[in-house]
């Protein structure tokens, strides 16, 4: 198991782009995937779990990365959410 933690400095937060560019790369993994802000937790691989903590910019945020390909996804995931912060 790999933890993972992120601030999410994108002035938008994770509204429908980006937590769509997350959850795509997430479900190209066969790790089980669990984001967590604000004491909730969701499947990463889920689109609608994603939206519904409404995380905004500047927040911190959790992933727990679990399976055979946990190393791989925890540096995927971590580039994604890299390439995120930087959108204009």
């Amino acid at each position: 198991m790999i933890v993972g933690k992120y601030k999410i400095t994108y002035e938008n937060g994770l509204h429908a782009r980006p937590a769509t560019k997350l959850v795509s790369k997430a479900n190209s993994f066969q790790s089980e995937m669990i984001l967590e802000f604000n004491e909730r937790k969701v499947n990463l691989k889920s689109i609608m779990g994603v939206m519904s903590l409404g995380v905004p910019a500047n927040k911190n945020i959790k992933i727990t990365f679990n399976g055979k390909d946990e190393e791989e996804a925890y540096k995927a995931i971590t580039r994604v959410i890299n390439d995120i912060n930087e959108m204009k």
